[in-house]
């Protein structure tokens, strides 16, 4: 395995003990769906909210801080993918949110983490795709 796919999967060992610690249950980790994925899926314990997690990982700054690679595009794969695992799961009648954790570090060396909480929404999604379409000067009607 590449080492930044081993660098990912510890990220993502590090975000899901912090979000068990924070009192989430990890449903699923790295659930996919067509070529989307999501790093963690999780649920609080009334099961009233689904919370998906993109976790970033990054040994270094050198490549400029892990929560900008969570781009537009990535954002909305996010939204899509939730949207189908909701349906798949039958969850379509609980809270979403939409978290991003960011690690810099290595199991070698110190390592530091970030929580995003409520870091983006379907919504913004939506705005992202509207102002895109705005850009590339596709009139919208409504």
């Amino acid at each position: 395995m590449a080492e930044h796919n081993d660098i990912g999967r510890w990220g993502e060992d590090i975000a899901a003990r912090y979000m068990a610690g924070k009192g989430w249950y990890i449903r699923h980790r790295d659930w996919r769906w067509e070529h989307k994925d999501i790093d963690l899926v999780c649920i609080d314990e009334d099961d009233t909210t689904l919370l998906f997690v993109e976790v970033k990982t990054r040994t270094t700054l050198l490549r400029g801080n892990p929560i900008d690679a969570v781009d537009s595009k990535k954002r909305r794969n996010i939204v899509e993918a939730a949207s189908a695992y909701r349906r798949l799961y039958k969850k379509e009648n609980r809270h979403v949110r939409y978290d991003i954790i960011s690690i810099i570090g290595s199991p070698d060396t110190n390592w530091k983490i970030e929580h995003i909480e409520n870091a983006f929404t379907a919504f913004d999604v939506f705005e992202d795709n509207v102002s895109a379409l705005h850009k590339a000067g596709v009139g919208l009607s409504f």
